[in-house]
């Protein structure tokens, strides 16, 4: 069970989210898909909007091949080097690793903590694809292991897909996979056995990471320093600076944390939802906020003709600041868009709508699963 902001609960289904998505065809046949799409509360104070910053990475022409293979050299210490070309296959070149290989082998893995999958974790996809198939490498079971608090995740773990797939079309047309290790079997290892499991155990042609980027026991590693690991051990290694946030709002909101300087980041995005600036939360995001919620059988559901309201230990993920958000919609099974009102309290999640009776949205069906879209 996960606190949330107001004393509310991300339930047990947080952790079924990924069974209870694969039931959908499966067996809950009986199940309806509902998708909200929210617009943002009219006072949203969010001005300048984010870009990127300039990249150490050179954008590369559409050529039909890779460069010959050139190994990283760094110019002076404390330099990063630019682009590395350590790759003699086709950037076309995209095939599955044979039988008995990591799920990674052969790919460009993007490496680090991918809570909010914001516009920043997108550009290190987009550069991995440039050179082979793009991966995001992460690892579960940190909190646990270092006493972090329990936070409810800013995306769902059932819709990690989906957004994963959206970002296809930066990626050349490939949608970047995910793959999770067990922060356990990397915590002690020093830079240079973690960078010798990517390359012999994993099987990865190359790396991706931002320039903060720490690694290795007691983050005793730092960017530079797996770049020169990766030529020893003949892998390609990206380092790409931060997207900035340009937004003079978010300067104040955020100059609290001692580090901060500017970048986009997970914890900008959860400051955002706390304030319920859903406008800055999706220039964060790249992409509109989606709220999933999961209710088994009626569990705790009411109402009436025009409202339903659904209580929020059916969570998911991470909900915006308490509140009313008008000028929002609702998606139903038939992708039929109605108007509603969407009201957030510390219990529940009360959607209204003029339209639809809410009888034909919350039926007699075995599992409820209600998506809601937070606009600009």
């Amino acid at each position: 069970m996960i606190m949330l902001a107001g004393g509310s609960r991300i339930s047990y289904h947080l952790r079924e989210c990924d069974h209870c998505f694969f039931g959908l065809g499966l067996g809950f046949y009986s199940t309806r898909i509902i998708q909200l799409s929210f617009a943002s509360p009219p006072n949203s104070s969010s001005s300048t909007p984010i870009t990127p910053a300039t990249h150490h990475l050179p954008r590369r022409s559409k050529s039909t091949s890779s460069p010959s293979c050139h190994r990283i050299q760094s110019k002076s210490p404390g330099e990063f080097p630019t682009l590395s070309s350590c790759f003699s296959q086709q950037e076309e070149d995209h095939e599955l690793p044979s039988k008995g290989l990591s799920p990674v082998s052969g790919g460009i893995v993007a490496l680090g903590k991918f809570d909010a999958l914001h516009i920043g974790h997108r550009e290190l996809a987009i550069e991995a694809a440039k050179v082979g198939p793009p991966f995001l490498l992460s690892f579960v079971g940190m909190a646990e292991i270092l006493g972090w608090e329990l936070r409810a995740p800013i995306v769902a773990k059932c819709d990690r897909k989906r957004i994963l797939s959206s970002w296809a079309p930066y990626c050349r047309n490939i949608a970047p996979a995910e793959f999770q290790m067990e922060f356990s079997s990397v915590r002690h290892l020093t830079p240079r056995q973690f960078v010798e499991k990517l390359s012999k155990e994993l099987g990865v042609r190359g790396v991706v990471v931002g320039e903060n980027y720490r690694f290795g026991y007691r983050a005793a590693g730092d960017a530079l320093k797996l770049v020169r690991l990766c030529e020893e051990y003949g892998m390609g290694a990206y380092v790409i600076e931060s997207v900035m946030d340009k937004n003079q709002y978010a300067r104040n909101m955020n100059s609290s944390d001692s580090k901060e300087r500017g970048q986009v980041s997970s914890t900008r995005v959860r400051r955002a939802l706390a304030v319920g600036d859903m406008r800055y939360v999706s220039e964060l995001l790249g992409r509109k906020h989606r709220l999933i919620l999961m209710a088994k059988d009626q569990e705790g559901l009411t109402h009436n003709r025009s409202r339903v309201s659904i209580p929020k230990s059916c969570l998911l993920n991470l909900a915006p600041k308490e509140g009313l958000y008008e000028k929002c919609s609702i998606f139903i099974a038939d992708e039929k868009l109605v108007p509603c009102k969407v009201v957030i309290d510390t219990t529940s999640i009360h959607v209204e709508m003029d339209e639809v009776d809410s009888s034909n949205i919350v039926g007699n069906q075995d599992f409820h699963f209600f998506r809601i879209e937070f606009g600009d």
